[in-house]
C-alpha cells in the first residue's frame, strides 16, 4: 500500500507523470502476478483507500479545519463524503461491485469546492488521474458513462483558492493532465459531445491566457494537439447525421470564447472588463474562478469561464450573450447542464445518474457534432479580420487545423466540407498576404493538405489559391521578403508533386471554357522564374526548375512503366492497363490516412488489453472500440459515382476532345473580348465560329451570358435591356431559380448578374420582367404583378436611401416604419405582410445590394467570394480526377520548351555538382519522354541545346583538346549527347547536323578513336589508311631561313606552343581522349542499323552536307564525313535500297564534278567500290550498284587516270568476290570498260563525258537508271532505240525517270555499246591522214583506241583480274566473252613494247603536287592545319618507285596475255558448244548462241589471232618470238579447218597481212637480227597458211587479188632485211607456193590459147619485178606468150561511176557499216555500229578516189557471171588495208565481194549471198 501511495506522491509531484515516466510504475502495479488470494481488484480498492487517506490528510492539515472532533467531520460535507466512501470500500472485495460514481464522488467534490486550496485540489486531481491511468473504471461497466461524465464536469468546473502563481499553475497543469488522460483512455469514449466541447474549451482558455507562464500554455497546446489528433483520427468511426439534426446539435453546442464575433463563433463572455471583487486574488486562473474581474485588458476574454449559472455569485454577473435565449430554451434537453443548475455543492453521482434516467435522456457517446463544433471553432480562430484573434491564436488555430487534416479525410462529411469550402478557404487566402512569415508558411502548409485531399470539392478555391501564389511569386513589391517568395514556390513544388495534380490542372482548368489556363500560366511563370535576371542562381530559381521537372519526372516514370508493361504484357489488351490504373488512382487522396492506419495497427493489437494511455491521440483512436458508428457508413462512401463535367463526353476525355475544347476556348475568349467592347460584334463573331447558333437562339445566349464570368456586367446590362432584345431578356430572367426566395433575396441575386443601367425606362423594363417571373414562379403571393413590381422598386429605392452617401447627406435614412408606411395599400389596396417588410428592411439595411461595377474593398471581396461559392455549387464546379499518366503527351508538349530552356540556363550558370547532375537528369528524362512519344522536334531541340555546352563547336581546333579536357561540364554534356543519341537516335532528325559538327571538330582536333580515322584502302599493303595528316616540321617548299624568320616573329605564347604542349595541356588532352572514348562515337555508326529509316536518312543528309559545294571547304572534313557515310551504308545493307539513291548521288557529285585529282575524290572512288564489293551479294540492290559504277566512267579522264590504281585494285577485289553475282552483259560491259580505261589508259566513252558536263548542277540528281540510259545498246532503229544524243536530250528534259521503265531499258539495252561507238578509235601509230575525220581501218591488228598513259600497277592488277575471270570457266559467260576478248586486245596494245606509249608520255603528264592535297579554308588557325601528309604522295602513282621493275612487269604481263589469248582460242569451240547446248530450248533465234565456225571466227578466233599477231610486232624479242609461236600454233589448230573460204580470206586480210605490214617497220632498231628472224618466220607462216588452205581459197572470186597481195609482201620482204636471211627464205617459200599451185593446175586454163590462165600472166608479171629469174628456174619449159596481145578494153565512164557510187552509198539496214562520226576498230563491237545507222546518215566520204586507168587484161566471162555487179578496177594494195605499202604498178580486177570485205565502208547495196553472222563480214 505504501508503495502505491508513494507512487501517488511521485505522481502528484510530477504533473505529467501519467503521460511520461509514471507509466512504467502503473505497468508494474497492473502486471504484478497475484499472491495468494489477492487479485487485481483488491489492489484497486487499496489504491482508492490510499488516495482517500492522502486527500483527507491534506484537508485536515489545512488551517480551515482546525478542530478534529468527529462532529466537525460529520458536519463538513467533504470529509463526510470520504468517510462514507471508506465504509463502502471496507464492505466490498471487488471495486466493480460499486459504481464508479461512488468512489469518484468525494474526489470530484473536492475538485469542485470553492473553499479548497490549490494543493488540495491538486491532490484530488492526481487521485482521479491515477484512477484513470490504472483503469479502475471499466469501460464496460454500466455506470462508467455517468462516472466519466461527472468527472469531466467536475474537472472542467474545478475551483480552488489561489495562493501564489507558481502553485496555481501546478494545479492547472494537473487539470490539463486529467483532461488529457480522460479523453485519451478507452473509457473516455463515454464522454458526451457537450463534455468534449467543455474539455476542449478549458484547454483553449489556458492556452490563450497570456498571463500564464509559457510552459503552461505550451503544455495546454500540446494537450490540445493530442486531443484534436484523437478526435479527428476517430472521425472515420462516426457517421453523418441528418441535416435537421445537424442544425439542432449546432445550436446546442455553442462553444463560446471571449472576443469572438457573433456570427457562428464562440461568444465572448464579456465585451468589456469589469472591476474585480477580489483584486488580491489576481493569480487565480482556475476555469471556474470566482473572480471574473481577474481578466485585464483584451486578455480577459480568454480566461477560463463557465457560462452556466452557479450557486455562487460568479455567473450572476450580467453577460452580453445574444444567444442566451436559445441556450435556456434547450436547457431541458441537456441533462448535464440541468444537474449543474441544481445544487452545485451536492452533486451526488448516484443521484445524478438516477435523475438522468428518470428524465429519459440517456448519455450518448460523443461523435460528429463535437468534432464539427471544434472544427468550426478552429476555423474561426484563423480569421485575420476578427480583431480579437491575435497572431498567437491564429497560429494555434492553423496548427490544430493542420493536425486535423493530417489525421482525417474530412471530405466525406458534408457539414465539415461546407466549413472548408467557405470560411476555412477564405481565411487561409486572407492569411496569404500577412507579413508574419510563420503564419504565412503555416497557411501554405494547411492549403496543401486541403488541396491534396479535397481539391475535387474545391475547384474554384484551388484556382484562386494558385493565382494568389503566382501573384506572390511574381510580385515586384520591394517590401515583400525573399523568403515569402521562396515559401510560395516550395508550396507550388509540393502541389506539383501530387500524383496527377498537373494533369488535373490541365484538364479541369486549361480545358474549361471559363477558367484561366492555370497549367499553362504556371508553366510560363515557373520557366520565367527559373531564369535569374542578375545571372546569379538563387533558391527560387532552382525551386522553379524543380517544379517544372516534377511534371517531367512523373511523365518519365509513367513512360518507363508503360514501356515495361508493354514488354511484359505484349499480348494483353490496351484497355486492361487503363482500367487498372483507374482503380489504383480512384482515391489517391486517402493515402496519408491509410498508411498511418495500417502502419500503427500491428503494435496496437498487441497492447489492446493494457489500460494505460497510448503515447498519442492518433494511436489511441485506433484502439477505441466504444462509440463507433461506421457499420453501415463505410459502404456509402465508396458507392459515390464520380460526376462528369458537361463539357466532356466521358469521364476520361480523349486528347482530341481536349484539343477541340482548347480551340473553342481561345475563340470564346476572343468573342468575350469583342463582346465587352461591342456586344453584337462579339455575338456575331461567335456565330461565325460556330460556337453560337445562327440565327440567334435567345435561350442559348442567355445561358452564355449567365455562365461566362469574363463578360463585362455593364455590357450585359446594356445588351439585355435593349428594346430589340425583349425576348432575350425573358430568356435571361428565366435562367434564375427564384423559387422559395423572398423578393429582396431574388432581386439581390438578379442584380448581381449584370450592371443595372441608370435610365428609368430601362430599369422599369428590367424590373417588370423580373417581377413577372418571380411572381409567377412563387405562386403569386401578392394580389397582382403591379404590387410585386412596386415592392421590387421600393426595395431598390430603400437600398439607395440607406447606403447612397449623397442621399444620406440630404435626408435622414428612412426607418422601418416609414418603409412600411410608404408601401401601405400597394398590394392591391391591402398591405403587404408587415413581418416580411420588416425582414426586407433589416436585410437591406444590414447588407447593401451593391452593383457589380460599384463594388470595392471588402464588399467586392465578399461578392467575388460568393460568386466563387455559387459557381462551385453548379455543374461547372465538378473537378475531375484522372489516373496517373493520363494526357502526359499533352502536358509534355506544353512544358518541354520552357523546361529545356530552363535546364539549359541552369546547367550553364550553375557550378554546383548536384544542380548540374539534376539538370542532366532532366535532359535525360525529357529525351526519354520525347522518344517514347516520338517527338522529334523536342529531341532535336534538346540535342542542339546540349551540343552548345560541349564547347566542341565554339572552340578553335587548336584550343579544343585543352579547353574540352579541362572543362568537366563540357565533358558531361558531350557524354550526355552521345548517350542520348545512342539510346534514342530513332527520333533524331535535325539534331544529327549538330552531332556531326561535333564529330568533325573532334576529328580535326585528333580526339577521335583510331578506329574511326583509319579507313579501308585497296592499295595500302595493310589495307588501312589514316584520314588524319601527319605533322611535319614545315612545308617542303619553305626554306630554313624563312622558317627561322617566321619563328622570330611569333609571340611568346606561340613560341612556347611550338616548343611542345605543357603538362597541363597534355593532361587535358588525355582527359578529353578518355571522355571521347567513353562517349563511344563509333557506336553511332555501328548501331545505325537499328535506326528508323527517317532518322537514318537525316543522319546521311547531315553527313552529305559537308561537301565541296563552295570555293572554300575542308577536304579532310568531307573525306571524314564520306567515310562515316559509307560505313553507315554498309551497316545498313539489309535496307540499302532505301538510301542508295542518296549515296549514289553524293558519290556522283564528288567524283564526276572533280576537275583535278584530290584525296576526297580518291576516297569517293574507293568508297563506291567498297560499297559495290559488299552490296553485290544482295540481289535486290546489285543491279543498281553495278549501274552506279558507271559514275567512274563519267569522271574527267585526267582525274580518272590519277585514281586508276585505286580503281584497279578495287575492281580486282570486286571481281574476286562477286564475279558470280554479275549476270548482265551491260554490267560486264561497265566493268570491262572500266578495266580498259584504268589499265590501258583508254579514254572514257565521250557520251558520258558530255553528259557529265552538260548540266553539272543537276547531274547529282540522276538516278542509276538515268545514268544507264545514257548508254543505249547496239541495236538498229527498227528495234525502237534512239541514239546517244537523243537519249541524253530526253533525259535532260525529264529529270526523273520512273524506275520500272528505265530498268527495262537498261536490261534490254546495253550501255557497253555506246561505249564502243563513242570510243575514239583513230590509230595514232598508222600515220594515215586521209581527211579531217578519218574512218577507222577495221583491218588493223589494233582496235584503234585513243589510249593515254596508263599506270603500270593498274595495268598489272587489271590483267590479274582478267586472268581470274578467264581461268575460271564458271566466270566466262556469253555475256562477257566478247568483252573479255576485246579488253585483252586493248591490254595487248597498252602492253606493246613494254608499255612504250605510257613511257613516251611520262614526260608530258604533270607530276601530282604532293603537298597540295587539300584546298584549305582561310582561317586564322590555319597554321596547325597546314600540315602535309608525308605518307600520301606515293598515292599519285607517278611510277617513280616502279622504274626498276617495269620491264619485268611488262614482260610478264605480255606472256600472261599471250597465254590468255591462246587459252581462249583453244577453248572457244568447246565453250560455245556448251553454251549452244544449254540454250537449245530457247525458241527465239535472236537469243540463241550459235556454235558454228563462222560465229566462232567472227567472235573469238579472229580477234584473238589479231591480238596475238599484234604481240608479234613487239619490240621485245622474246615476247615477239613467243607470240609468233602462239600464232602459228593457233592458225594451224585443228578447229580452224572448219572455216570456209571467206573466213580464211578474212584471216589473211585481218591477221596475216596487217602483221606482215607492221613487221616491215623498224620495230626494234637495236635487235636487227631478231627482226630478220621474226620477218622470216612471219613470211613462212604466211606461206604455210596459204598452202594449207589453198583449196578453199581457190573458190574465192577474189583469189587473184589475194595472191597478188601475197606476192607483193614477198617482194617487200625480199628487200626488207639487211642480211641474207630473207633473201634466201623468201624465194624458197615462193617456189613452194608456185609449185603447189602449178601442181594443182591453178595456172592452167583449157580455154586459153596458151594453156595458162590470166592468173599465170599476172603472177609472173609481178614476180618479175623482184625475182626475174625465178620463172626460168621453175618453169623453163613454159613458153611465154607475146605480151602484145589484145588489150583489155578500158572501163567505161559508167562503170567507173558505178564503182564510185558503190563505195560511197550507205544502204539502210546493210551490215558492216560503222558510223563515220564515232568510229571504232573493235571487231566484236562493229555489230552495234552497223545497226546504229542513224549516225551514218550523212554518209562517209570515200577513203580514196577510184582511179580509172587502162588495164591490160579483161575479166573473163566466168568471172563476170559469178558477180552480182560489174567488176571494178581498183588498186587493192593502196587501200587503208595496206597502209605503208606502195601501189602496185598493175591494176587488177577485184570481185566486189572482196571489196566489201576489205573496205571500211560497205560498197554493195545488197548483202552477200552467204548467211554469215552479223559480225563475220566486219571481222
Amino acid at each position: 500500500m505504501s508503495r502505491v501511495i508513494g507512487r501517488g506522491v511521485i505522481a502528484r509531484g510530477c504533473p505529467s507523470a501519467a503521460s511520461c515516466g509514471n507509466q512504467a510504475a502503473i505497468l508494474d502495479v497492473l502486471e504484478a502476478p497475484p499472491r495468494g488470494s489477492f487479485t487485481m481488484v483488491d489492489k484497486s480498492i487499496y489504491i482508492v483507500q490510499g488516495e482517500i487517506n492522502s486527500v483527507v490528510g491534506a484537508i485536515k492539515r489545512n488551517s480551515r479545519w482546525t478542530t478534529h472532533t468527529p462532529l466537525d467531520e460529520e458536519q463538513d460535507l467533504l470529509l463526510n463524503s470520504f468517510n462514507q466512501l471508506k465504509e463502502v470500500l471496507n464492505n466490498i472485495t471487488d471495486l466493480s461491485e460499486i459504481e464508479p460514481n461512488v468512489f469518484l464522488r468525494p474526489f470530484l467534490e473536492v475538485i469542485r469546492s470553492e473553499d479548497t486550496t490549490g494543493p488540495i485540489t491538486g491532490l484530488a486531481l492526481t487521485s482521479v488521474n491515477k484512477f484513470l491511468s490504472y483503469g479502475l473504471i471499466e469501460p464496460s461497466h454500466d455506470g462508467a458513462a455517468e462516472g466519466i461524465e461527472n468527472m469531466a464536469d467536475a474537472v472542467t468546473h474545478a475551483r480552488f483558492v489561489g495562493t501564489d502563481p507558481a502553485s496555481d499553475e501546478v494545479v492547472l497543469m494537473k487539470i490539463l493532465q486529467v483532461l488529457r488522460t480522460l479523453l485519451l483512455t478507452p473509457v473516455g469514449a463515454h464522454l458526451t459531445n457537450e463534455s468534449v466541447c467543455e474539455i476542449m474549451q478549458s484547454c483553449f482558455r489556458i492556452c490563450f491566457e497570456m498571463r500564464l507562464s509559457e510552459l503552461l500554455r505550451k503544455s495546454a497546446e500540446h494537450t490540445l494537439v493530442d486531443m484534436v489528433q484523437l478526435l479527428f483520427s476517430r472521425l472515420p468511426q462516426f457517421k453523418e447525421e441528418a441535416k435537421s439534426f445537424v442544425g439542432t446539435s449546432m445550436k446546442k453546442l455553442k462553444m463560446r470564447a471571449g472576443g469572438m464575433s457573433d456570427s457562428s463563433k464562440w461568444k465572448k463572455q464579456k465585451k468589456s472588463p469589469r472591476p474585480s471583487r477580489h483584486a488580491n486574488k489576481l493569480p487565480l486562473a482556475s476555469e471556474q474562478q470566482s473572480v471574473p474581474g481577474q481578466k485585464g485588458g483584451r486578455v480577459e476574454g480568454f480566461l477560463p469561464k463557465e457560462e452556466k449559472a452557479q450557486s455562487t455569485s460568479v455567473e450572476s454577473i450580467p453577460e452580453v450573450l445574444e444567444d442566451r435565449d436559445s441556450l435556456t430554451e434547450m436547457s431541458d434537453t441537456a441533462s448535464i447542464h440541468e444537474i449543474h443548475d441544481m445544487d452545485y455543492v451536492n452533486p451526488h453521482g448516484v443521484r445524478f445518474t438516477q435523475s438522468t434516467q428518470k428524465e429519459g435522456a440517456a448519455l450518448v457517446p460523443y461523435g460528429l457534432p463535437c468534432i464539427r463544433e471544434l472544427f468550426r471553432f478552429l476555423i474561426s480562430l484563423t480569421n485575420p479580420h476578427d480583431r480579437h484573434n491575435s497572431d498567437v491564436m491564429i497560429h494555434m488555430g492553423l496548427q490544430l487545423l493542420t493536425i486535423a487534416l493530417e489525421s482525417a479525410h474530412i471530405a466525406n462529411y458534408t457539414s465539415l466540407l461546407g466549413l472548408v469550402k467557405d470560411e476555412l478557404c477564405r481565411h487561409l487566402f486572407q492569411l496569404l498576404i500577412v507579413e508574419r512569415l510563420n503564419l504565412y508558411a503555416t497557411s501554405l502548409r494547411l492549403c496543401f493538405l486541403l488541396f491534396e485531399s479535397m481539391r475535387e470539392h474545391l475547384k474554384f478555391q484551388l484556382e484562386m489559391y494558385l493565382k494568389k501564389l503566382m501573384e506572390l511569386v511574381t510580385s515586384e513589391n520591394p517590401k515583400m521578403p525573399y523568403e515569402m517568395k521562396e515559401v510560395a514556390l516550395e508550396a507550388l513544388v509540393q502541389l506539383w508533386r501530387i500524383p496527377s495534380f498537373a494533369t488535373e490542372l490541365y484538364i479541369n482548368f486549361d480545358c474549361d471554357f471559363y477558367c484561366c489556363n492555370l497549367f499553362e500560366d504556371l508553366t510560363k511563370l515557373l520557366s520565367k522564374n527559373a531564369f535569374p535576371v542578375s545571372g546569379q542562381l538563387y533558391t527560387t530559381h532552382l525551386l522553379s526548375l524543380e517544379a517544372l521537372l516534377t511534371v517531367i519526372d512523373s511523365t518519365e516514370a509513367h513512360c518507363q512503366a508503360q514501356v515495361l508493361n508493354n514488354t511484359l504484357q505484349q499480348d494483353k489488351k490496351d484497355g486492361s492497363t487503363t482500367a487498372l490504373e483507374m482503380n489504383d488512382g480512384k482515391d489517391i487522396t486517402n493515402g496519408t490516412e491509410k498508411s498511418a492506419t495500417s502502419g500503427s495497427s500491428a503494435p496496437l493489437d498487441a497492447e489492446t488489453s493494457l489500460p494505460h494511455p497510448p503515447t498519442s491521440g492518433h494511436l489511441m483512436a485506433q484502439k477505441m472500440k466504444l462509440g463507433r458508428q461506421v457499420a453501415e457508413e463505410g459502404g456509402a462512401v465508396e458507392k459515390r459515382v464520380p460526376k462528369k463535367p458537361t463539357r466532356f463526353f466521358s469521364l476520361l476525355p480523349s486528347p482530341q476532345e481536349l484539343s477541340d475544347i482548347k480551340s473553342k476556348k481561345k475563340l470564346l475568349i476572343t468573342g468575350t473580348e469583342q463582346f465587352n467592347q461591342k456586344p453584337k460584334k462579339g455575338i456575331q463573331f461567335l456565330q461565325e465560329k460556330g460556337l453560337l447558333t445562327s440565327p440567334m437562339d435567345n435561350s442559348e445566349i442567355a445561358q452564355w451570358l449567365r455562365e461566362n464570368p469574363r463578360l463585362d456586367k455593364k455590357m450585359i446590362g446594356e445588351f439585355i435591356s435593349d428594346r430589340k432584345s425583349m425576348e432575350l431578356l425573358d430568356s435571361f430572367v428565366g435562367t434564375f431559380t427564384f423559387q422559395g426566395l423572398r423578393i429582396d433575396e431574388a432581386l439581390r441575386s438578379y442584380l448581381e448578374a449584370f450592371r443595372l443601367p441608370g435610365e428609368a425606362p430601362v430599369i422599369h423594363r428590367l424590373l417588370e420582367v423580373f417581377t413577372d417571373h418571380w411572381h409567377k414562379i412563387n405562386g403569386t403571393p401578392f394580389s397582382n404583378n403591379d404590387a410585386c413590381f412596386a415592392l421590387a422598386y421600393a426595395v431598390i429605392m430603400l437600398n439607395t436611401d440607406q447606403h447612397n452617401h449623397n442621399v444620406r447627406k440630404q435626408n435622414v435614412p428612412m426607418t422601418s416604419e416609414q418603409f412600411k408606411k410608404n408601401l401601405k395599400g400597394v398590394n392591391g389596396s391591402i398591405d403587404f405582410d408587415q413581418d416580411m417588410l420588416e425582414d426586407i428592411y433589416n436585410a437591406i439595411k444590414n447588407d447593401e445590394i451593391v452593383m457589380p461595377e460599384e463594388q470595392t474593398g471588402f464588399v467586392k471581396e465578399n461578392y467575388v467570394w460568393n460568386v466563387l461559392l455559387n459557381r462551385g455549387s453548379l455543374s461547372e464546379g465538378i473537378f475531375l480526377h484522372v489516373p496517373p499518366g493520363s494526357y502526359d503527351h499533352d502536358l509534355f508538349t506544353m512544358t518541354w520548351g520552357p523546361t529545356i530552356a530552363a535546364l539549359s540556363y541552369v546547367f550553364d550558370k550553375s557550378l554546383d555538382e548536384t544542380i548540374i547532375q539534376k539538370a542532366i537528369s532532366g535532359f535525360r528524362k525529357c529525351a526519354m519522354i520525347s522518344a517514347h512519344y516520338g517527338l522529334s522536334d523536342v529531341f532535336d531541340n534538346l540535342i542542339i541545346s546540349l551540343c552548345k555546352f560541349t564547347t566542341l563547336s565554339s572552340e578553335t581546333v587548336e584550343n579544343l583538346p585543352n579547353v574540352f579536357g579541362s572543362n568537366a561540364k563540357a565533358q558531361l554534356a558531350a557524354k550526355t549527347v552521345f548517350n542520348l543519341s545512342h539510346r534514342h537516335g530513332d527520333i533524331l532528325r535535325e539534331g544529327w547536323k549538330n552531332i556531326m559538327d561535333a564529330m568533325l571538330q573532334l576529328f580535326r582536333a585528333e580526339l577521335l578513336p583510331k578506329g574511326m580515322v583509319e579507313v579501308e584502302d585497296f592499295v595500302e599493303p595493310n589495307g588501312k589508311i589514316s584520314l588524319q595528316r601527319e605533322e611535319t616540321p614545315s612545308n617542303r617548299g619553305e626554306s630554313t631561313v624563312l622558317s627561322f624568320v617566321s619563328w622570330l616573329t611569333l609571340s611568346g605564347n606561340e613560341q612556347s606552343s611550338l616548343r611542345g604542349p605543357s603538362v597541363e595541356n597534355e593532361e587535358a588532352k588525355q582527359a578529353a581522349l578518355e571522355c571521347i572514348k567513353q562517349c563511344d562515337p563509333e557506336k553511332l555508326i555501328t548501331e545505325s542499323k537499328f535506326l528508323q529509316l527517317e532518322s537514318l536518312q537525316e543522319l546521311m543528309k547531315a553527313l552529305i552536307s559537308v561537301t565541296p559545294d563552295e570555293e572554300t571547304y575542308d577536304e579532310e572534313d568531307a573525306a571524314f564525313c564520306l567515310e562515316m557515310l559509307l560505313r553507315i551504308v554498309l551497316e545498313n545493307r539489309d535496307r540499302v535500297s532505301c538510301v542508295w539513291q542518296t549515296v549514289r548521288d553524293h558519290l556522283y557529285h564528288l567524283t564526276v564534278h572533280a576537275t583535278e585529282q584530290c584525296f576526297l575524290v580518291e576516297r569517293g572512288v574507293v568508297g563506291l567500290l567498297r560499297l559495290a564489293i559488299r552490296l553485290l551479294r544482295r540481289e535486290e540492290i546489285s543491279p543498281q550498284v553495278l549501274l552506279s559504277l558507271r559514275v567512274l566512267l563519267m569522271m574527267k579522264p585526267i582525274v580518272l587516270s590519277r585514281v586508276s590504281r585505286q580503281i584497279a585494285y578495287g575492281l580486282h577485289e570486286l571481281l574476286k568476290t562477286n564475279a558470280a553475282n554479275i549476270h548482265s552483259s551491260d554490267d560486264w560491259s561497265t566493268l570491262f570498260t572500266l578495266l580498259e580505261c584504268i589499265g590501258a589508259g583508254v579514254k572514257p566513252p565521250p557520251a558520258l563525258q558530255i553528259a557529265s558536263g552538260a548540266d553539272s548542277h543537276d547531274a547529282g540528281a540522276q538516278s542509276d537508271s538515268e545514268i544507264a540510259s545514257y548508254h543505249p545498246s547496239e541495236v538498229s532503229l527498227d528495234r525502237g532505240y534512239t541514239s546517244d544524243s537523243e537519249v541524253y536530250t530526253e533525259h535532260g528534259k525529264q529529270t526523273k525517270v520512273h524506275r520500272s521503265v528505265t530498268d527495262v531499258d537498261i536490261t534490254s539495252s546495253g550501255w557497253l555499246v555506246v561505249g564502243k561507238d563513242d570510243l575514239d578509235t583513230s590509230k595514232p601509230g598508222q600515220g594515215t591522214k586521209q581527211g579531217p575525220s578519218p574512218l577507222v581501218n577495221q583491218y588493223s591488228l589494233t582496235l584503234g583506241q585513243d589510249m593515254g598513259s596508263h599506270d603500270t600497277k593498274s595495268l598489272i592488277k587489271c590483267v590479274e583480274s582478267l586472268l581470274f575471270i578467264v581461268r575460271d570457266a564458271a566466270h566466262v559467260t556469253p555475256e562477257n566473252f566478247e568483252l573479255c576478248v576485246k579488253t585483252i586486245r586493248i591490254f595487248v596494245e597498252a602492253n606493246l613494247n613494254g608499255g612504250y606509249k605510257t613511257h613516251e608520255r611520262k614526260s608530258k603528264t604533270y607530276k601530282f603536287d604532293k603537298s597540295s592535297r587539300l584546298k584549305k579554308k582561310q582561317k586564322e588557325n590555319s597554321m596547325k592545319r597546314s600540315k602535309t601528309f608525308s605518307h600520301r604522295p606515293s598515292r599519285s602513282h607517278s611510277d617513280d618507285d616502279e622504274d626498276d621493275s617495269v620491264p619485268a612487269s611488262y614482260h610478264t604481263v605480255s606472256l600472261q596475255l599471250l597465254d590468255l589469248m591462246h587459252t581462249l582460242h583453244t577453248r572457244a569451240a568447246s565453250i560455245y558448244s556448251s553454251w549452244a547446248e544449254e540454250q537449245r530450248h530457247l525458241e527465239s533465234a535472236g537469243k540463241k548462241i550459235e556454235a558454228d565456225a563462222r560465229t566462232l571466227w567472227a567472235n573469238c578466233w579472229c580477234p584473238l589471232l589479231q591480238g596475238i599477231a599484234w604481240l608479234c610486232c613487239d619490240a621485245r624479242r622474246q615476247v615477239r618470238m613467243q607470240a609468233l609461236t602462239y600464232l602459228q600454233r593457233a592458225l594451224l589448230v585443228h578447229d580452224l579447218q572448219t572455216l570456209d573460204a571467206l573466213e580464211w580470206e578474212s584471216c589473211f586480210n585481218k591477221v596475216l597481212f596487217p602483221l606482215l605490214t607492221k613487221l616491215l617497220e623498224n620495230i626494234s632498231p637495236a635487235d636487227v637480227g631478231g627482226m630478220e628472224e621474226t620477218r622470216m618466220r612471219a613470211s613462212t607462216l604466211l606461206c604455210k597458211v596459204f598452202l594449207q588452205h589453198l583449196s578453199p581459197l581457190l573458190s574465192l572470186p577474189t583469189f587473184a587479188a589475194l595472191w597478188l597481195t601475197i606476192l607483193d609482201f614477198m617482194d617487200k620482204y625480199m628487200h626488207a632485211g639487211s642480211s641474207d636471211l630473207l633473201l634466201e627464205a623468201i624465194p624458197e617459200s615462193l617456189k613452194n607456193m608456185l609449185l603447189v599451185m602449178d601442181t594443182a593446175g591453178i595456172f592452167h586454163s583449157a580455154e586459153s590459147r596458151t594453156g595458162y590462165s590470166q592468173l599465170w600472166e599476172i603472177t609472173w608479171e609481178r614476180i618479175d619485178c623482184f625475182l626475174p629469174q625465178l620463172k626460168d628456174e621453175l618453169f623453163k619449159q613454159t613458153v611465154i606468150q607475146d605480151p602484145s596481145g589484145p588489150a583489155v578494153e578500158p572501163l567505161s565512164p559508167n562503170s567507173m561511176q558505178q564503182a564510185s557510187s558503190a563505195q560511197t552509198s550507205i544502204v539502210p539496214g546493210s551490215e558492216g557499216n560503222p558510223p563515220t562520226g564515232q568510229v571504232t576498230a573493235s571487231e566484236n563491237l562493229v555489230e552495234a555500229s552497223a545497226k546504229e545507222t542513224e549516225n551514218a546518215r550523212v554518209g562517209g566520204t570515200p577513203r580514196r578516189t577510184p582511179i580509172s586507168t587502162p588495164v591490160k587484161m579483161s575479166v573473163g566471162s566466168d568471172s563476170n557471171q559469178s558477180l552480182a555487179q560489174s567488176p571494178l578496177i581498183l588498186k587493192p594494195l593502196t587501200s587503208s588495208l595496206q597502209v605503208g605499202v606502195p601501189s602496185m604498178p598493175l591494176p587488177i580486177i577485184l570481185n566486189p565481194a572482196l571489196i566489201e570485205a576489205t573496205s571500211p565502208v560497205p560498197l554493195l547495196s545488197t548483202p552477200r549471198p552467204a548467211t554469215t553472222s552479223t559480225a563475220s563480214e566486219v571481222n
